[in-house]
């Protein structure tokens, strides 16, 4: 038995159905009944009961209702069988078939036995079947056709039906399968509807971009399916109809019929379904198109609402009227150009409530959400309007007061000017008076809307923009005017009063030459020598030597404009004063500016995926030491200055007091390079263009890093103007000092960004001392050691040097120029060499050119030539290593006393006369060109014994310790009456290691008189005993003579001579200009060669009588030599 509720379907029992014991061969009795027939079947009693129930089951389940319940007609075909098979089928039937039953035609066998044997047991066991039908027996299917019509009947049965059983159980199955197809497509879509209708909107753009996105995923996927049975059941309802496409003429069976309806329906409940799910979609979609509208709309207004909010606040902080009419423009530019913000939030503010209007107008399920916001956005809009346009008068009504108060200033100060620049002298005559009267009227009546009216007409009209301070402007403005016009006033009067006068006849009378006054009191020059002319009279009222004595005596005249004149200055003062305070106070708010939008941003989280990886943790690179220099200008330097608003020209003390303090821009200059250099790697990244934006900056930040270098350049044209205008004034000498100062500042930062620049030098520069000196020169070098000398002797081009002076040693380095832009430009140095300067010497006049000096070491055994690029220059440079030179004498005197105060030793007996030991000029020396120098004279005391006798012990003054400047001592101080003074026409220069380590010789020369003159100063400070040195006793001269050529030498000018190395040349006369007229005479021409040039060329030669030493014998002792005799190191004087 079929245990299952569910309905059979032919998949379900296909083997069973494809064994054909039974089958619908879709015929119909005469009132409709459906036909199953009961083919012959031999091995019928094989099969199972549960086999015969599902098939007759499934069988009378095919047909319509309508068709069931009329009842089934069933045709037994038992022709070829025997009585038990009839008997057998019978009683099943009877027992287990599933529906109604009209009629029961059984064709029983046809043998003579089985058909008597049929009927005779079919009518003793009648009974037996209990079928309440009746069972009609049939001996031949003539028979049979009188039951049922032929045309309802299979061929089997001598019928017309076309019949296949294998088609009929293949179109069940696909109607079957295309019915649940279709049962599950509409579950399907009815549960997708229902998901789609209890769905929450989301709150949020992307949860809703997300669902709209997934739902029709999800409905796409449905239409799919659905397409699908269409397709499925659009082929079995071709494959129905296939008859009727093949033969029109072919007439379906009652079972295709309903087979064909049941698929038409199927196929009409897939297109219903798929219309209703339609539109539910449509209108679910709407709705979640209309909710991300919402939300975005949301969004929008929530950001527009909080852009909004900014701008109220931004606008509320525009309430200054500004201090001075720049300011003031300042601040109405910045507001109008904070104006172009204001106006793009507004339209976007506008823009989204037209927006939202629209999504109301199309129906929107929130319309009740959306019109207040519309609303609030327009009142807002309307009221940040409102305040920008009174923010706009408000400024402009302040930039007029401004500006009336500037004219009326400039006015002040150009009467101020008038009355100071009219001549005194001229006004006492009569015409003169009128001249001066006239132009005081004139200039009154031209005033017009310079001059400003009653002090109660303004406070009315500008009330809304007056606070304390623009109060306290226009009275002090006002009060100017006034006192201007009481000056005019008592001018006018003094004026007629001289003008009224009657001119008398005066006999001409020439003045005394110190009283004539030629020019008026119309500068501060001028008033400053008055005032000190004055100060040389008796009494304070009369300045009769310094001005000159006028013909009507009018002292009180005089001493109007004297006070004019001081108003005058100190109004430029007060103009010079009121701008350095004004841009310090804008330039305290550009760093502020930078710190907070610049730099405090690289710390905010909110913006550090906008960092580009390069400036990443570089904000100390970028920026320097600007927090310091704002913190310096903000919280002190601003505040003193401020302290000196009423007395501008005393501001050079403030100046002074914090100059320290200003030497941290030299920190700041020097990262400035790699600052520029980070900055170009990373200007284009969006986090400086996002913090601009927020800035609303026009220039970018390079502009605003550029600022403390600018600014500290402006100081020192601030202090020159206020100086030019307090030169008589109290504090004259400090700003003086404080302009020194600043200046010095800039040239100490220029230079170290020269000193930054050196590459290759492996040493430590900090260890150098502090640098002096930098600048390019030609350098040309003389070496006398090995081959490097011929090497040297035939450069005449010479090589380009940058040096650096520091005060413990000379660098040589080449300038290299770099490819870039801005700083990147600068050049570098690499470094060459570098001179000790304890191991120096110079010689301050080379010959043949007055910008060339000599640099030595080891005895001249090292020469550098160095030409400067003009004279002024080389004397800076001379004196500035003069002064090196100097101090480390004086330091190692100092060291020398204060280590070893008893130390003292004497010197052998000299012959007669007094030595005056001294390491600089004691006379005058003659030039080539008449120069004379002033010596200057240190002379140490000096007492006479028979032995030098040290009375220390460890001197640290033996010739192996390395001696330093600053702590070696150098045995200046004797302390008995000693050799008579030893007068030095030749200025040397040593220093402490030359001194320290030359050796003692002893007093065995004839005569320590030394008197010869030589061509140029030596400041030496050979490492060598100095001694050693022969070519530097008394200098080189030329004189005319045959010589022989040791370099080669390429002319440099047309008049200019060639020679090469081995030409005999004749000098034949020395020219004015440091040239010899040169001919040679192994080529026969002729030329001008400079004397350095010759020296050079015929330095070695063995026929060069004309190289000679102003002293001659052992009486005649070279500066260097007696100086190394002299100043001898306490380890060489043995006991």
């Amino acid at each position: 038995m079929q245990l299952d509720s569910s309905p059979l379907r032919a998949a379900d029992i296909t083997p069973d159905l494809k064994r054909q014991f039974a089958f619908l061969s879709g015929g119909r009795g005469d009132n409709g009944s459906p036909i199953i027939v009961f083919p012959e079947f031999p091995a019928f009693g094989e099969i199972t009961d549960r086999e015969f129930h599902n098939v007759l089951t499934y069988l009378t389940s095919v047909p319509s209702l309508s068709s069931t319940d009329v009842g089934f007609i069933l045709v037994i075909d038992r022709r070829q069988d025997r009585w038990a098979a009839v008997k057998g089928t019978l009683l099943r039937i009877a027992g287990s078939f599933p529906g109604n039953l009209q009629l029961v035609l059984v064709l029983r066998p046809t043998t003579l036995f089985q058909r008597t044997l049929s009927d005779i047991l079919f009518k003793f066991n009648k009974d037996e079947f209990k079928m309440k039908v009746p069972v009609i027996m049939l001996s031949s299917i003539t028979e049979l056709h009188s039951y049922i019509d032929r045309s309802q009947l299979t061929q089997e049965l001598g019928g017309t039906q076309e019949y296949c059983h294998e088609k009929w159980i293949s179109h069940r199955t696909a109607i079957e399968g295309f019915a649940l197809m279709v049962k599950k497509t509409a579950q399907t879509l009815q549960s997708f509807g229902t998901e789609l209708a209890e769905t929450e909107l989301p709150n949020e753009i992307q949860a809703t971009t997300t669902l709209l996105s997934t739902h029709t995923n999800k409905k796409d996927k449905m239409k799919e399916d659905l397409l699908v049975a269409l397709g499925q059941g659009s082929r079995l309802l071709e494959s129905i109809n296939e008859p009727v496409v093949r033969d029109p003429d072919h007439n379906m069976n009652q079972d295709e019929l309903e087979n064909l309806a049941t698929v038409q329906r199927l196929l009409s409940q897939l297109d219903e379904t798929e219309r209703a799910f339609d539109e539910f979609w449509v209108r679910h979609q709407t709705k979640l198109e209309q909710c991300l509208q919402l939300r975005h709309f949301e969004h929008n207004y929530r950001e527009v609402r909080a852009v909004l909010g900014q701008v109220s606040e931004k606008l509320a902080t525009f309430s200054e009227v500004g201090i001075s009419p720049a300011h003031a423009d300042h601040i109405f530019c910045e507001l109008t150009t904070y104006e172009e913000r204001v106006c793009e939030v507004l339209d976007r503010a506008l823009s989204l409530a037209r927006e939202g209007d629209e999504l109301i107008q199309n129906s929107h399920y929130a319309e009740d959400s959306i019109q207040p916001k519309c609303s609030e956005l327009r009142a807002i809009c309307e009221s940040v309007s409102s305040s920008l346009r009174a923010k706009k008068d408000h400024l402009l009504k302040a930039m007029e007061l401004h500006h009336c108060l500037e004219r009326a200033s400039k006015w002040v100060d150009d009467g101020i000017y008038l009355l100071a620049s009219q001549p005194v002298d001229k006004c006492q005559s009569h015409e003169g008076a009128e001249l001066a009267l006239q132009e005081l009227e004139r200039y009154l009546d031209n005033a017009g809307q310079n001059q400003l009216t009653d002090l109660s007409t303004i406070w009315t009209e500008y009330e809304a923009v007056l606070n304390q301070q623009f109060r306290d402007q226009v009275e002090k403005v006002f009060q100017k005017q006034t006192s201007m016009q009481e000056m005019f006033d008592k001018r006018r009067v003094s004026l007629k009063k001289l003008a009224a006068k009657q001119t008398r006849p005066v006999q001409p009378v020439a003045p005394r030459p110190e009283a004539f006054i030629k020019s008026p009191l119309s500068s501060p020059a001028h008033r400053a020598q008055q005032e000190k002319n004055c100060s040389e009279t008796d009494s304070g009222n009369n300045c009769e030597k310094g001005n000159g004595q006028l013909q009507n005596g009018d002292s009180n005249s005089r001493h109007a404009s004297l006070s004019e004149e001081e108003e005058n200055l100190a109004v430029l003062r007060r103009h010079v004063m009121n701008e350095l305070l004004e841009t310090e106070r804008a330039y305290v708010e550009e760093l502020l500016c930078v710190l907070q939008g610049y730099a405090s941003e690289m710390d905010n989280p909110a913006m550090v995926h906008l960092i580009p990886a390069p400036l990443q943790n570089k904000k100390e690179v970028l920026f320097g030491n600007m927090p310091e220099i704002y913190h310096f200008h903000r919280r002190t330097f601003l505040r003193e200055l401020e302290q000196y608003t009423d007395c501008p020209e005393l501001v050079g003390r403030c100046f002074l007091q914090r100059m320290t303090d200003l030497q941290i821009y030299e920190k700041y200059c020097h990262n400035k390079p790699r600052s520029e250099s980070l900055w170009r790697q990373c200007s284009d990244c969006a986090f400086f263009q996002e913090c601009q934006k927020k800035l609303e900056h026009k220039l970018g930040l390079d502009s605003y890093l550029l600022k403390p270098v600018q600014r500290i350049t402006k100081y020192q044209l601030l202090l020159k103007e206020m100086l030019k205008y307090s030169k008589s004034c109290e504090g004259a000498d400090d700003l003086q000092e404080a302009l020194t100062s600043i200046l010095g500042i800039l040239k100490a930062v220029n230079d170290s960004m020269h000193l930054i620049a050196i590459t290759g030098y492996e040493g430590n520069l900090s260890e150098l001392g502090k640098l002096l000196m930098q600048g390019s020169f030609s350098v040309w070098t003389e070496h006398k050691k090995g081959h490097a000398k011929v090497k040297d002797l035939a450069r005449f081009k010479p090589m380009q040097r940058h040096l650096f002076l520091h005060e413990k040693a000379l660098l040589f380095c080449k300038r290299r120029e770099e490819n870039g832009e801005g700083y990147e430009k600068a050049p570098s140095y690499s470094f060459k060499h570098s001179l000790n300067m304890s191991a120096v010497g110079i010689t301050e006049n080379a010959k043949g050119d007055n910008k060339k000096f000599e640099i030595w070491c080891n005895s001249r055994e090292e020469v550098y030539i160095v030409q400067a690029p003009t004279a002024e220059v080389k004397t800076t440079w001379v004196n500035e290593i003069r002064k090196v030179l100097t101090t480390q004498l004086e330091a190692c005197r100092e060291a020398s006393q204060q280590r070893a105060p008893d130390s003292v030793f004497q010197f052998p007996p000299v012959p007669s006369g007094a030595v005056s030991l001294s390491p600089f000029k004691s006379g005058q020396k003659s030039f080539k060109k008449g120069e004379e120098k002033k010596a200057e004279s240190c002379s140490p005391d000096v007492n006479s014994s028979s032995s030098p006798k040290p009375t220390g012990k460890g001197s640290p003054t033996s010739p192996d310790h390395k001696t330093k400047r600053q702590s070696d001592p150098t045995p200046f101080g004797f302390k008995d009456a000693g050799p008579p003074p030893l007068h030095l026409s030749r200025a040397r220069w040593f220093s402490t290691s030359s001194l320290l380590q030359t050796k003692w010789r002893g007093w065995n020369k004839a005569s320590l008189s030394l008197d010869a003159s030589e061509e140029h100063d030596g400041y030496s400070s050979a490492e060598d005993p100095l001694n050693s040195d022969p070519e530097d006793d008394n200098g080189k001269k030329l004189c005319a003579g045959k010589y022989t050529v040791m370099a080669d030498y390429e002319k440099s000018g047309a008049q200019d001579l060639s020679v090469k190395s081995g030409d005999m040349v004749q000098l034949v006369k020395e020219g004015d200009d440091g040239q010899w007229f040169v001919r040679n005479l192994s080529s026969s021409k002729e030329g001008w060669i400079t004397a350095a040039n010759l020296i050079t060329l015929i330095g070695k030669s063995k026929s060069c009588q004309s190289l000679t030493s102003s002293g001659s014998g052992s009486g005649n002792l070279s500066t260097s030599s007696s100086c190394s005799e002299t100043y001898t190191s306490f380890s060489d004087i043995k006991p």
